[in-house]
């Protein structure tokens, strides 16, 4: 017997196909609007200022803009949000899995796999479900992966893409009620220390990974179907409702806790909105870690891996360029061509010698190619004291290098015995930090000399950052000159006056490191932190920032995650400085 293939033809399958899957879509965008007219239909009384229903008490009240919300009277109200479209402007967690897949293990490979299954991710939300989308984007983004690299990525790189995307009147609802539950189809381990930690969230909803017995993640999800909603719901509230419902408009008809609330609050999916701005996160953003430089949306994403060939073959030049750069004249003229940017203000001072030591460049720190392009700026090579350097960075290194010990006085004399040979620089931070805040400084380099020469750092990027916390510090240069056209800013300021040294003013080292602190930080526009080099390493990769061979980075993290010693770690200190 002849198939229906066969009777009709290959073009007309194709295109009752077609038809078949545009009649699909076409009812579901249907579907979706109508059930947003009827939302935005019904009633909108004011607010009950009591509610004291039962669990099984009729359906909420009455559903209405989340800029209808009036806040009036929450000082003890609790409210249920959804994440994705909801809390996060988009409803779409491409990016959160991408980078999940990129920075748990798989790197390169594994996102550009996910990148490449978008499309069928796609097929499978219009013509199945959403649920299957994001079980599928799951099973790609962590299957093989440890899950202490994946709890190690929700702790230290997912935050702050997660905070960038806050949707501001659906932000502003959420933080004003005391007790907050958050549902997502995201896996918990993903979105639970981003939720906790910057938002207070009191339980978060969500998936489990299912993971081995050795702590490998197979992909599939176990939750998320309901019932674990409804649980949690009665664990929270017991016999009484929630008070808010948050939902996105395109998700409302299907979600499940929003006839549970007293009251809905739909967020429009068509409108834009602005994010919410740095100045109001509940917390401020010190410390994070991770390559990427952008959100990895799907279109950026694959900007990116269009890019790399081109960055490779651009990359490999740039580095003869920056390693031959302190005996090259025109090596700002070379970088240029090859679209790397460096840029100098202010004039370095003269490479004579003060009374018998040479200067010290006292510089902010934001890569582990500082101390080179300084030098390529002060037209000569300048010794680096750096606290962590890689072996091969080390070898590569075009000027002398020195690490130092961590003892105090080992450390002093041998500072004292490179100044009376010659210039030198040093990061007293004693670790790169990305955002716009400076650490706290070490006071050592105030005990040394009393010709002290600021100078502050600038890096700007595309794609990639140029320094981490949990990955090869090695590759650091190659990711930053991976970028189409990074920048580099070198300010030299006036020297430390006199009055304000150890040896001629009679300052001690400690007010003479926060005046170098506070200037460089009016000089970049930054803000000033108590935090240590100790203080990040321990949020990011699970130590102190020396590597040690008794417990792997992701152990430490996933005993640190469990344990919860995260809170607290961004407190403000007096003064109106963080």
């Amino acid at each position: 017997m002849r198939s229906f293939r066969e009777l009709v033809g290959l073009e007309d399958f194709v295109a009752v196909w077609f038809l078949l899957v545009q009649a699909n879509s076409w009812a579901r965008r249907w579907r979706k609007s109508m059930a947003a007219t009827r939302g935005a239909a019904a009633p909108s009384p004011p607010p009950p200022k009591h509610h004291q229903h039962d669990a099984a008490a009729a359906p909420p009240t009455f559903a209405d803009s989340i800029e209808n919300c009036c806040l009036d009277g929450r000082d003890a109200a609790s409210v249920v949000s959804d994440l994705h479209g909801t809390l996060l402007r988009s409803a779409n967690s491409f990016p959160y899995f991408f980078l999940v897949a990129f920075e748990a293990g798989g790197g390169f490979p594994r996102a550009l796999l996910l990148l490449v299954m978008y499309p069928l991710i796609l097929a499978a939300e219009a013509l199945v479900s959403t649920s299957l989308a994001t079980r599928l984007s799951i099973f790609i983004a962590v299957c093989g992966a440890r899950e202490s690299a994946v709890a190690t990525v929700a702790h230290a790189v997912l935050p702050k893409f997660f905070l960038e995307d806050m949707h501001p009147d659906a932000y502003r609802v959420f933080m004003a009620c005391p007790r907050r539950i958050v549902v997502t189809a995201t896996p918990r381990i993903l979105a639970e220390p981003f939720l906790r930690e910057f938002l207070g969230v009191e339980r978060v909803v969500g998936p489990e990974l299912e993971v081995t017995r050795g702590g490998i993640c197979t992909g599939f999800v176990r939750g998320g179907d309901g019932t674990s909603e409804e649980q949690a719901f009665r664990d929270c509230f017991a016999d009484q409702r929630p008070g808010i419902g948050l939902c996105s408009s395109d998700r409302a008809p299907e979600s499940r806790f929003l006839p549970l609330c007293k009251e809905v609050y739909l967020v429009p999916s068509s409108k834009a909105v602005d994010p919410v701005p740095r100045t109001l996160y509940p917390k401020p953003l010190v410390f994070h870690d991770g390559r990427f430089a952008i959100r990895p949306t799907p279109l950026a994403a694959l900007a990116i891996f269009l890019w790399l060939p081109f960055g490779f073959l651009l990359a490999i030049p740039r580095m003869l360029v920056a390693v031959l750069s302190p005996s090259v004249p025109l090596a700002g003229f070379l970088e240029a061509l090859l679209g790397l940017q460096i840029r100098m203000r202010g004039s370095p001072p003269a490479a004579a010698r003060i009374h018998g030591h040479g200067v010290l460049f006292v510089a902010t720190h934001r890569m582990l190619v500082d101390p080179l392009f300084l030098s390529v700026c002060a037209s000569r090579r300048v010794t680096a004291v750096t606290y962590s350097i890689s072996r091969v960075s080390e070898l590569l290194a075009p000027i002398k290098t020195m690490r130092l010990t961590r003892s105090r006085s080992q450390d002093a004399r041998a500072i004292r015995a490179l100044l009376a040979q010659g210039d030198l620089v040093m990061c007293p931070e004693g670790t790169t930090c990305r955002e716009p805040y400076l650490l706290r400084f070490s006071s050592l380099f105030a005990e040394l000399t009393d010709i002290i020469v600021p100078v502050a750092v600038a890096v700007r990027f595309q794609f990639f950052h140029g320094s981490t916390a949990r990955g090869w510090k090695a590759l650091d240069p190659l990711f930053f000159l991976l970028n189409p056209f990074p920048a580099y800013t070198i300010e030299f300021l006036d020297r430390v006056p006199d009055e304000w040294t150890v040896s001629s003013g009679k300052r001690t080292s400690i007010e003479v490191a926060n005046f170098v602190q506070e200037k460089l930080a009016r000089a970049l526009g930054y803000e000033c932190t108590n935090f240590t080099r100790r203080d990040k390493y321990r949020m990011l990769a699970g130590n102190d920032g020396i590597v040690k061979g008794e417990r792997s980075t992701h152990e430490k993290i996933h005993a640190k995650v469990a344990g919860g010693r995260f809170l607290g770690l961004f407190q403000c200190r007096q003064g109106g400085k963080i």
